[in-house]
């Protein structure tokens, strides 16, 4: 009898042995493709859903651990959990891709006429001080102070437009529309205390 039920355990313990590996296969394959499917939306995630991805990682670790215990049916168990996760993860960046492609779209719209419009106002402004500066009489509304709030600005504009326009050259057109926009306003500020026409 006992002869025969060590027997048994022998046969049991070589029936969970297949089942294990009848699922190793299919549990390895999971976690490599779990790997290759998340390398993929990586970067686009980091930027766009850092939360999202790093739930999605600890899960993908949780079935790593899992296969190195050989827990496989945990390790598959889990698939339909991570791809959930997975496809709520590319919704998320797909749409988050999509509103900065149109942002950036805009700003590139908003930047095109300031790039011309700011470089001129800031030139005329320039033009307008020099003038100022030399002149003996001040014209009806302008006071000193404004010559030298103007003298000022004129160094913060620059500054700011270099600014802008090393934005627009690396591409951010984002940061370089509301730089811009920014002098623009200060610009315009500007030239009205120095009796001039921004229009």
């Amino acid at each position: 009898m006992k002869k025969l039920s060590v027997g048994l355990l022998a046969v049991m313990a070589a029936l969970l042995v297949v089942a294990c590996m009848s699922q190793k296969a299919p549990a390895e394959q999971a976690v490599s493709s779990a790997e290759t499917a998340l390398a993929g939306m990586r970067d686009g995630a980091q930027k766009y859903a850092p939360d999202q991805l790093q739930a999605i990682d600890a899960t993908l670790q949780q079935m790593k651990d899992n296969f190195a215990k050989g827990d496989y049916k945990a390790v598959v168990d889990a698939v339909p959990g991570f791809n959930t996760a997975l496809k709520s993860l590319k919704d998320t960046v797909d749409a988050k891709t999509q509103e900065a492609a149109e942002a950036l779209a805009k700003a590139k719209d908003q930047w095109e006429p300031l790039s011309k419009d700011v470089p001129k106002m800031v030139d005329a402004i320039q033009s307008r001080v020099d003038i100022l500066s030399k002149s003996h009489h001040l014209p009806k509304g302008v006071t000193k102070d404004s010559l030298a709030a103007a003298k000022s600005g004129l160094d913060s504009m620059k500054s700011a437009w270099t600014e802008a326009s090393n934005a627009a050259s690396s591409g951010d057109f984002t940061g370089a529309a509301t730089t811009a926009q920014a002098v623009k306003d200060q610009a315009t500020g500007i030239m009205k205390s120095l009796g001039m026409s921004s229009g």
